[in-house]
């Protein structure tokens, strides 16, 4: 029997009153997010990959309060926080809060990200007012929408931080955010979330330092997941690492980057590149904290992207670039691995570096040693010396070291001193090497006096007094008007001990001479380099070790400031050592084009 008219209108009228069913947040960004021909190679609806697929859910998710994203470049991370914010003012408008770490940063992002999407979304566009703030100040952006409001603030500005309530919170880059006079710019945002039942906070940022990682710090607190690939061959199922990547070496030692492959860390299987997004598609998510809830966490690297600019032959090119260089080497760690830098200055065992000798030292030089510098800390009884020979490659070699007992105030140590500075010895090549340049320690206010009129008058020989200065300076770098009648030279410490902690740990570029002492590797193991929160801010210092010696550290950080003061050609050096007469340069005649048309 059919239905009388007016029921069936009823009813119908009743079916349009059934909302639509929820959404994922990755299928509603994929329906409903465009990316334009200005910002993607690939215009059009947005394509997540799994990996941002498991992250946008999690964001999607009532359920969860807390999402944290350790993440690298090159995995597309920006269109999720975009269609996440999109997805907010369309469907849930409420106060949103973007923190990023500087102006910059948030102009960037509101220019180049959210305005380009928003227009070329037809479901997005006209969304967002381009309302001011109330203020009129341009610290701030503002765009207002029916329920809600979207606001970017910089980090910097903790004024700005204290001024509104919001329910959804996102902090993009959050480890290059400081603590200042106020606090943490992450915590004070947060406390801005606190009348809402119903917050999101969603965190994400490339790792920096491990020790002082803001976003480390989230996902250790999280469920820590891990995103897992299946092995194409073997089926286990892991999480690609870079000890898993490997490339093969020619006969001549050479590196074939571009052959780059992984290895399954479960059976050895060999895995092509090519078979990459077939083990990406397959992939997910894996919680290794599952007894946490209410926050996801979500650990990546970019071995998994598909991005063609992250392919394994390229990383693997650029760190064969990089891995020498412990500056290069972090920004790979953080940017790529989106791991946590530590340069191991705990881990210097001394019992390792005394059993690093070798069979050289100022009796018995390398050939490869072409400048000598020394290092001299002073003490009350004694000056003590550490002669350091450099390569071509910068590799340190300590060749000696000197005590001279004697109290600084006697002009016979000084003496003493001076003859060592004078001294000359035999290179392999036939030569003599003498010292290039030497920083002694005036820091210590009994002796400064003493250090002065015995460097000052010696300056043409490049014999310096250095001043140790903490904190991020340069190795060394003359003071600007003179002290006393003579220059003093102001040293990095801070920046020297890190240099040297990462050598240390890494055991090819410095070297020692069987001639040292065991003390030497003591004194040298004499610090450790700690976190300290000063003014709410957490802050690298090195500090000694309770009881502890640290001449012979002191020592070698003074010589290797005075390595970065010395200029050399190392042709022209080895030319000297092996008595080779040095090539004549052609005077080179430069025509002017203006005697040319007067001729």
């Amino acid at each position: 029997m059919t239905a009388h008219p007016l029921e069936l209108a009823r009813r119908a009228a009743l079916r349009n009153l059934i909302p639509p069913p929820r959404l994922s947040l990755s299928t509603w960004i994929e329906q409903n997010v465009f990316l334009p021909a200005s910002i993607s190679a690939q215009s059009g609806p947005v394509r997540l990959w799994p990996f941002q697929r498991g992250i946008a859910d999690a964001i999607g998710d009532p359920a969860i309060e807390r999402v944290t994203i350790v993440k690298p470049v090159r995995v597309g991370f920006t269109t999720v926080l975009t269609g996440a914010i999109a997805s907010y003012v369309a469907n849930e408008p409420a106060p949103i809060l973007a923190v990023l770490p500087t102006e910059g940063d948030f102009r960037r992002y509101v220019v180049d990200d959210i305005e380009p999407i928003f227009a070329a979304s037809p479901s997005l566009a006209g969304l967002l007012s381009e309302d001011n703030t109330e203020s009129g100040r341009n610290t701030l952006d503002a765009r207002r929408f029916p329920g809600g409001s979207l606001r970017f603030v910089a980090a910097k500005s903790p004024r700005n931080l204290r001024s509104h309530n919001v329910r959804v919170l996102i902090v993009d880059e959050a480890d290059a955010m400081r603590s200042g006079a106020e606090g943490s710019p992450i915590d004070l945002a947060e406390k801005r979330t606190l009348s809402f039942p119903n917050r999101k906070i969603v965190i994400g940022s490339t790792p920096t330092d491990t020790d002082t990682s803001n976003v480390l710090k989230a996902y250790g607190e999280s469920d820590r997941r891990v995103f897992e690939v299946p092995c194409p061959h073997c089926g286990h199922r892991f999480e690609m690492m870079w000890k898993d990547i490997r490339w093969p070496k020619n006969e001549d030692g050479s590196h074939r980057s571009d052959d780059a492959y992984a290895v399954c860390p479960d059976s050895g299987c060999i895995i092509d590149e090519r078979d990459k997004p077939a083990m990406v598609a397959a992939g997910a998510w894996r919680a290794t904290a599952p007894q946490v809830r209410g926050h996801a966490g979500f650990r990546l690297n970019a071995l998994v992207s598909l991005m063609a600019k992250a392919s394994w032959s390229i990383l693997a090119a650029e760190w064969l670039v990089v891995h020498a260089d412990a500056e290069r080497r972090r920004v790979f760690v953080n940017t790529y691995l989106a791991e946590g830098w530590s340069d191991g200055a705990d881990d210097v065992d001394e019992s390792a570096l005394a059993g690093r000798v070798e069979p050289f030292g100022l009796n018995a030089i390398p050939a490869e040693v072409l400048i000598v510098t020394v290092g001299v800390d002073v003490q009350d009884d004694r000056l003590e010396a550490s002669i350091v020979g450099w390569t071509r490659d910068d590799a340190a070699l300590v060749l000696g070291h000197v005590i001279i007992w004697g109290s600084p105030d006697d002009d016979t140590t000084w003496a003493e001193l001076d003859a060592l500075l004078r001294t000359r010895w035999q290179h392999p090549h036939g030569g003599m090497l003498k010292v290039d340049a030497a920083v002694v320690d005036s820091g210590d206010g009994d002796w400064t006096d003493r250090v002065y009129a015995f460097c000052f008058p010696r300056l043409a020989r490049r014999i310096w007094a250095g001043k140790g200065m903490w904190g991020a300076r340069e190795a060394i770098k003359v003071s600007a008007s003179k002290v006393k009648g003579g220059r003093l030279f102001l040293i990095g410490v801070d920046g020297l001990k890190s240099l040297i902690f990462d050598r240390l740990k890494r055991g090819a570029l410095i070297r020692f001479s069987v001639d040292l002492e065991s003390s030497y590797f003591a004194q040298l193991a004499s610090e450790r380099r700690v976190v300290r929160f000063i003014r709410g801010r957490p802050v690298r210092r090195f500090e000694r070790i309770p009881g502890a010696r640290a001449e012979t550290l002191d020592c070698l950080v003074y010589a290797f400031a005075a390595r970065r003061g010395v200029p050399i050609t190392f042709d022209t050096r080895e030319d000297e050592l092996r008595g080779t007469p040095p090539v004549p340069r052609t005077p080179q005649v430069i025509r002017s084009s203006w005697m040319d048309r007067n001729r």
